[in-house]
């Protein structure tokens, strides 16, 4: 795992023995004596983690976690807090600074290393969802899929796995300021709770009775619906063995007993925050591709959208030897409705004229805006005399109901033409599947329009 890591220390001793164990795990690493080199060097050069010391002079680690943290670009940015100080107030203050973690001086190796990769991969997976939601903002889109930041507008969702009510008892109202808390002391179930719930956070016990809790915390990274639900362990005093394994199993942070309730709180709200700012980007994400994909006036899928998935049906037809039709649709005079009553009635006609369509084909048929005044609708395991059904189906339903306009102007008649094509002999790429539909099309408004004209075999 290559990653570069920033050591923030005013000390070079302490710079130089993390410099060389980071260095042996082959990180790439990057020094700071003070504050302000370490936000300069953090605004333009990329790094994956900061190792931030607290107690440096003119500006200390917290300022320094607090400026990072309110600054977009290097609001991301993992910090792990490298200091002799080892009270809960202090592991409190980090916290709300924006801190990521705390390493004590002397800095175990083990959970030096372990931390850090940790939070390489955590930091790996957010670059790559920013890089995408970064694409979305240059095409012009961040208007529609305007991305917030992980505040808590709603109470956090917790789930609590503890074998003890006492100790249950003890979280839920250390948390209820901020997190709806449900808990559990049956290990299987809590599994299933949070497959089946939207949740924020699963807090795991240690103290699980003949169950071992670390086979918890992989189940639930394991599955492809609580994969992405953060996990936070507590554990005991002085368990570096299983503090080191869960950090390599995915757990996204602990806390030892006993359990300062300052520090619960802080340590939950990070991960809240962090997981709800994922889920967003997520979000951006899927809507970016589903923007992408589909016609902004009509709804339908868009002409991208055709030329990818008909590829997949014409291959998975040819493959199995199964029918697949085609079907162009083309409004009659369609200019004429432009030229006579205007382009915003043209576009409520072809709304419409989408909605027709959808509430015509079926669950199976693919329907798409092809261009202009111009629909395909694709229709898997479908033969040729279905299709033609399907379609005349379709055309009755364009002549038979007039289309209304807002404008309050007398509502149209209008009427479609269609061409059909089925997949047969000769035909060996969607394209000219696609062009025997064209021609048929042409040949119906050739012959008078508002008619079904099939390719000839």
């Amino acid at each position: 795992m290559t990653a570069r890591i920033l050591v923030v220390d005013d000390i070079p001793a302490n710079v130089k023995l993390l410099e060389a164990r980071l260095m042996a795990e082959y990180f790439d690493v990057l020094t700071a004596s003070n504050g302000r080199d370490a936000l300069d060097i953090c605004d333009r050069t990329q790094v994956d983690v900061i190792l931030l010391d607290i107690m440096m002079p003119e500006m200390d680690g917290f300022e320094v976690c607090e400026r990072l943290k309110s600054n977009p670009r290097t609001a991301h940015i993992p910090v792990v807090m490298v200091t002799a100080l080892d009270q809960p107030s202090d592991r409190v203050r980090g916290l709300q600074a924006g801190a990521d973690d705390f390493l004590t001086k002397p800095v175990n190796d083990l959970q030096l290393i372990s931390r850090v990769k940790s939070l390489v991969r955590l930091k790996t997976l957010t670059d790559e969802l920013r890089i995408r939601h970064d694409t979305t903002r240059k095409a012009g889109l961040d208007d529609m899929l305007r991305l917030q930041d992980g505040r808590l507008e709603d109470q956090a969702q917790v789930l609590l796995v503890d074998s003890r009510g006492a100790s249950q008892e003890r979280i839920i109202k250390s948390l209820k300021p901020i997190a709806e808390v449900f808990a559990m002391s049956d290990p299987q179930a809590a599994v299933f709770e949070a497959a089946e719930n939207p949740l924020d956070l699963v807090i795991v016990n240690s103290n699980l009775e003949d169950y071992d809790p670390l086979r918890l915390c992989s189940q639930i990274r394991s599955l492809e619906r609580t994969r992405f639900i953060p996990i936070l362990l507590i554990t005991e005093q002085g368990d570096e063995q299983m503090i080191i394994r869960a950090l390599d199993l995915g757990v996204n942070d602990y806390i030892v007993r006993p359990l300062d309730p300052n520090e619960l709180i802080a340590r939950t709200l990070t991960q809240v925050r962090r997981k709800r700012y994922n889920d967003r980007l997520r979000n951006s994400v899927r809507q970016t591709i589903e923007l992408a994909v589909t016609d902004g006036l009509t709804g339908l899928h868009n002409r991208r959208y055709l030329d990818t998935h008909l590829r997949t049906l014409f291959a998975r037809a040819k493959v199995r030897g199964r029918p697949l039709t085609i079907c162009i649709t083309d409004i009659d005079r369609f200019k004429q409705v432009n030229d006579v009553y205007g382009h915003d009635a043209g576009d409520e006609v072809l709304k419409e004229f989408a909605g027709r369509i959808r509430s015509t084909v079926r669950g199976a048929d693919l329907a798409c805006r092809f261009g202009g005044e111009e629909f395909v609708v694709v229709m898997p395991d479908t033969a040729a005399d279905v299709a033609a059904t399907v379609a005349e189906r379709l055309r009755g339903m364009i002549e038979a109901r007039p289309f209304q306009l807002r404008s309050g102007e007398t509502p149209l008649m209008l009427t479609a033409s269609m061409g059909i094509a089925t997949l047969g002999p000769g035909i060996e790429t969607p394209e000219q599947l696609l062009k025997q539909a064209d021609r048929a099309l042409y040949e119906a408004k050739n012959s008078g329009r508002n008619r079904v004209v099939a390719a000839a075999a």
